[in-house]
């Protein structure tokens, strides 16, 4: 079984990253020197979504370079693939498990956990959410983070589920409800991945929702958690700059800039 990376003890300084860590020719002026996109990327930020993972496999030795490849308190996130969460709606997907984890434990120490995130058609069910997180459980001691993205999800029928499995539910923006832009569940992560809004993946936020953000992170996420703050706007490539503004905000300016390697 995989260990989680991060046992918090106390309160520590949120995780700000990027779904990916492409970074436009104009924005590498902001980063440090590096042997790969990802070892600069590293000189930034602290954490990386890698969410590749969701539509093909990996290899093993792949997630084991890409460990190689950033500092020692450096943590990844890995989107289940779209094969367990989308084709087989989380039923009868042990094999894909198996076959999942397997190539994620390349990252070692540096996983910090998983992400699952459901078609927007998934409804709650009950037997069916609780059989598919206790398999993912009994395979991974890292953090899951679970997307719903259904009505359903967030009724006090799910609570159980999060409880029993110590699941956070991610705080999405935009979301389909008030409810669903709230970091909740259990466990040692509290995760937020914002999209882009008004257009998903195209928009950037401005100081204000920024700062609303911030606010949020720091009163939502108790001292036994830890914050992860992940921008998925790339499409025009404001997640970088956004997560840096985050950063400052959180953080202050002197912490924003990583030692270079």
């Amino acid at each position: 079984m995989l260990t989680l990376a991060d046992h918090p003890r106390m309160k520590r300084a949120p995780r700000i990253g990027c779904a990916g860590w492409t970074i436009p020719a104009s924005q590498r002026h902001l980063f440090g020197p590096g042997d790969s996109v990802l070892a600069r990327y590293a000189t930034r930020f602290d954490a990386v979504e890698i969410n590749s993972a969701f539509y093909r496999p990996h290899q093993r030795k792949t997630y084991e370079r890409w460990a190689g490849e950033v500092p020692q308190d450096f943590r990844f996130s890995v989107k289940v693939p779209k094969a367990i969460t989308h084709g087989q709606r989380l039923q009868h997907a042990g094999a894909l498990l198996d076959r999942f984890v397997d190539e994620i434990g390349g990252l070692g120490r540096k996983l910090g956990g998983v992400l699952v995130q459901l078609p927007p058609s998934l409804a709650f069910d009950a037997r069916i959410a609780s059989n598919f997180f206790a398999m993912l459980r009994r395979r991974l001691a890292a953090g899951i983070a679970c997307e719903p993205r259904h009505a359903s999800w967030f009724a006090e029928t799910a609570d159980s589920v999060w409880s029993r499995y110590r699941i956070t539910r991610v705080a999405a923006d935009p979301g389909l409800s008030d409810a669903a832009r709230v970091a909740a569940g259990h466990g040692a992560w509290r995760y937020w991945r914002w999209h882009g809004s008004p257009r998903m993946y195209y928009s950037a936020y401005d100081d204000a929702a920024l700062q609303a953000l911030a606010a949020d992170v720091r009163a939502a996420t108790p001292a036994s958690a830890r914050a992860w703050a992940i921008f998925d706007n790339t499409a025009q490539g404001h997640a970088i700059p956004d997560a840096m503004r985050l950063q400052r905000m959180l953080r202050g300016e002197g912490a924003a800039t990583r030692s270079r390697r």
